[in-house]
């Protein structure tokens, strides 16, 4: 796992530049609270009966960027990394033998497919996505930003059970 960069997001932008900024502010947020903490802090589930981890987050964005940028904004037809029917929460479980550098490097994988994807589209471009509803690129970057912005606060509650590190 590399050390993680974290920019501010710029006070005044243009709308496409204000949402893109933050979705990476959120991503970067998501590595700082797993950084300098070994594969088995990272694998710890803290805060018991909850099965939420710190890598289980990572996975579990993976998946989630692959959802609104591959799936729903591009069309592709790519399969969940980690969960299944039969187990919707794999991305907690880690039964296939991924290691924690496989984890992050898939992480940061769907997040170069996802920048790839939003690449000159209009954020008023209007996919057809889950549920029969309709989405635009301004939708989906909101909605990860949000996605994002939740599960970072759980990666605080959980670090700071781990090891006590607090922080932005």
């Amino acid at each position: 796992m590399t050390s993680a960069e974290r920019s501010a997001p710029p006070r005044v932008a243009d709308e496409r530049t204000m949402l893109e900024t933050w979705l990476d502010f959120h991503r970067a947020t998501l590595a700082l609270k797993c950084e300098g903490l070994d594969d088995k802090a990272l694998r710890e589930a803290s805060a018991p009966p909850s099965e939420l981890t710190l890598l289980g987050l990572v996975r579990h964005m993976a998946e989630v960027e692959r959802n609104w940028f591959r799936r729903v904004l591009d069309g592709e037809q790519v399969e969940p990394i980690w969960y299944s029917r039969e187990d919707p929460e794999g991305e907690f479980h880690f039964a296939d033998g991924n290691t924690t550098e496989e984890c992050f490097a898939i992480w940061r994988e769907e997040i170069a497919k996802a920048r790839t994807a939003a690449e000159g589209r209009s954020l008023e471009d209007v996919v057809p996505g889950p549920g029969g509803h309709d989405y635009n690129l301004r939708w989906i970057y909101v909605h990860m930003i949000e996605e994002y912005a939740r599960h970072n606060g759980h990666a605080d509650l959980v670090r700071e059970r781990i090891d006590g590190a607090t922080g932005d």
